[in-house]
């Protein structure tokens, strides 16, 4: 038996959005413990190696990231395997960069840029909402922040939007029909459409249906709704494609039309 903790992770267990290639070494950076899982973060290496392509090795991410250049919510990360994971914003105030890690539609974190502004805030999706020590009800949140004295309408499910500087909720968006939601998991990982309906399953996976702007309706887990805007307008920008997953044939025709005959 293995004992304690396991520090490797072989790069063929890699979680595959991470787009590793399988002949460039044996092992992939195992992410630290930290507020998302494993397989569904992104560690700061191969965010900044792999996609930003701001360093090519391993040590230069080191020395990159133990300048203190490097933020993730606002805070200070000096950890390469740092798991940043959904709707977190990374910082970079020497190229004056921000982006907002968010799912393409082929389920794969984007490189996503935005504007000074957008990056001043973050959604959270309520997780639990409980009652603490002295009667005090607290909320906890996708990426394992816990914020006491929530206003009482939020309830689970719904999704909140959070200063980062200082860490207070500025509105809410209720989990209702007609409004906007992404995807984070299952088979229509990375797919934004506006809710149509919830079927509750007692002891097994409420499902809930979904229409996106094409006009095609898929069902998912309700564990894997996330809100992200009220109606059809969403509260944070969307990468390319908008979340409107297409077809292999369309995709193609899309692929035709862009080339210069």
């Amino acid at each position: 038996m293995v004992r304690g903790p396991r520090k490797h992770l072989k790069r063929l267990n890699a979680p595959r959005h991470w787009m590793l290639d399988k002949l460039s070494g044996v092992f992939a950076p195992r992410p630290s413990t930290g507020p998302h899982k494993l397989r569904e973060c992104l560690p700061l290496i191969v965010f900044l190696r792999n996609r930003l392509k701001y360093a090519l090795t391993y040590d230069e991410v080191k020395k990159i990231v133990k300048q203190r250049l490097i933020k993730v919510d606002g805070k200070v990360r000096t950890d390469i395997a740092y798991p940043s994971g959904f709707m977190d914003v990374i910082t970079i105030d020497k190229t004056g960069e921000y982006f907002r890690l968010i799912y393409d539609v082929k389920g794969r974190f984007a490189i996503h840029r935005i504007s000074k502004e957008e990056a001043a805030y973050k959604l959270c999706k309520v997780k639990r909402i409980q009652t603490g020590p002295k009667g005090v009800p607290f909320l906890v949140t996708h990426d394992g922040r816990t914020i006491r004295y929530p206003d009482p309408r939020i309830k689970v499910h719904d999704t909140i939007q959070l200063d980062i500087a200082s860490s207070k909720i500025m509105d809410f968006i209720k989990f209702d029909p007609g409004n906007l939601c992404m995807i984070t998991g299952g088979h229509n990982l990375g797919r934004v459409g506006i809710i149509i309906s919830r079927e509750r399953h007692p002891g097994s996976f409420d499902i809930v249906h979904v229409k996106d702007v094409n006009n095609n309706t898929f069902a998912t887990r309700l564990n894997y709704v996330f809100i992200i805007g009220k109606a059809n307008k969403p509260w944070v920008s969307l990468p390319a494609g908008k979340g409107v997953k297409l077809t292999i044939a369309e995709e193609r025709e899309k692929r035709l039309a862009a080339k210069p005959n």
